[in-house]
């Protein structure tokens, strides 16, 4: 481990109070004390270059066994980068345009519009969650629209193919007229579908011939046979977070009926590739994609391709969950530091994922920071994830007996 190289931000070189590893263990060393998460994996980038790198806590708890840099975790929603990443693969070859109709690769995905007349969906829609579409998992019961559809969020085993899937994310109208408002959806899920349809591949095999392959991401994928590496996950609880069962369905938020998880899927090969949700990896293969899309892209992506993703592409549209961000090609874009209460530069990129993970990319200070755990929803939208932020940018975090103070 060594430290971070100080900003040339003078009030934040001014707040450094410890190097960078001994902020950054604080933080992870509480949230384990604390016992808000089980195990996890922090790696650190600046310009290029490990600058921290630790595994801690536990793989499986019961079994003692330790987490290990190595580590295969279910992405969730961190698959939405990589899918994204893929269909701009494409766009650069110019065989995707971003503003071309989704209909002109998916003639039969033709949802129509709240008002129940033919709506224009682009693939640029699709990419900033501006499209309409929505997710069964934020709707508040039983009855939702998605969920008299059928529609899987990619996270169960529903034993379905994905064009059944989204056939029936087609059947369902849209909230909105596309491009007028953002809703977190399936969209990256079409977006799967259609990657297929242009690359005229299945899309595990699309994914790894336009990404993953060319990047030596080894080992992830949409399902893995490496049981053994697998972390095992854990829902946030008191007085311990506690083992997730074979199904179990956990709400993000408040009037959300919630997330079915099947652990499982990640072993099925048969579950299909969901690109919004599916995929299996480890912290240095989703640290290898950040790193290569923050320099620039490197020998996959054209830079000017890489500064459209970076883009916020919404305006004040975005996460009403996130203040001050809005959206690119894949990720959520910091437009207002204030208002995100961040030490972040504007631009900044970051997302996460629903097993408990998040991750953001600095451009502006060489910085991407990569952070799976094993602990949902703590290590997705806890306090965990801002004291890491933060401790990146020189705040040094409460002691494990300040943490647990009320």
């Amino acid at each position: 481990m060594s430290d971070l190289h100080e900003p040339s931000n003078a009030s934040l070189s001014a707040r450094h109070t410890a190097p960078l590893s001994a902020r950054v263990d604080a933080v992870i060393d509480t949230a384990l004390a604390s016992q808000r998460l089980v195990g996890g994996v922090v790696l650190i980038a600046q310009h290029g270059e490990p600058v921290y790198r630790c595994a801690a806590g536990f793989a499986d708890r019961e079994r003692e066994q330790p987490m290990r840099e190595d580590t295969l975790f279910r992405l969730a929603s961190i698959s939405k980068p990589i899918v994204s990443t893929a269909a701009m693969v494409l766009v650069s070859q110019q065989r995707l345009g971003l503003d071309d109709a989704v209909e002109r690769y998916l003639p039969e995905f033709t949802p129509h519009g709240p008002d129940g007349a033919a709506a224009r969906l682009t693939v640029r829609h699709l990419l900033t969650h501006t499209a309409g579409l929505g997710y069964r998992f934020l709707e508040t019961d039983e009855q939702g629209p998605y969920a008299r559809a059928g529609v899987s969020d990619g996270m169960d085993r529903a034993g379905i193919t994905l064009a059944e899937n989204v056939r029936r994310i087609a059947s369902v109208p849209l909230m909105f007229t596309p491009g007028t408002a953002w809703a977190y959806s399936l969209s990256i899920d079409v977006l799967g579908a259609l990657i297929e349809r242009v690359a005229l591949l299945p899309l595990d095999d699309a994914v790894r011939e336009l990404v993953t392959a060319p990047l030596a991401m080894n080992d992830t994928a949409f399902y893995t046979l490496d049981a053994q590496r697998l972390a095992t996950p854990y829902v946030s609880d008191v007085p311990q977070p506690h083992r997730m069962h074979d199904k179990e369905r956990v709400t993000p938020f408040e009037g959300a009926i919630g997330i079915d998880f099947e652990p499982a899927r990640a072993l099925d090969r048969s579950a299909f590739a969901s690109g919004g949700a599916g995929m299996v990896g480890c912290a240095d293969d989703v640290l290898r994609l950040l790193d290569t899309l923050r320099d620039g892209g490197g020998a996959l992506l054209p830079r000017a391709w890489v500064d459209e993703m970076g883009r916020n592409q919404t305006g004040e549209m975005g996460p009403p969950d996130k203040p001050g961000y809005g959206f690119g090609l894949g990720f959520s874009v910091l437009r207002d530091p204030l208002a995100a209460d961040s030490l972040e530069s504007p631009g900044t990129w970051c997302w996460g994922g629903a097993y408990g993970h998040s991750w953001f990319v600095d451009r502006s200070r060489g910085l991407s920071v990569v952070a799976l755990t094993n602990t949902l929803y703590e290590g997705m939208s806890g306090a965990f994830v801002n004291a890491l932020r933060d401790a990146v940018y020189g705040v040094t975090a409460p002691t494990v007996q300040e943490a647990s103070r009320p």
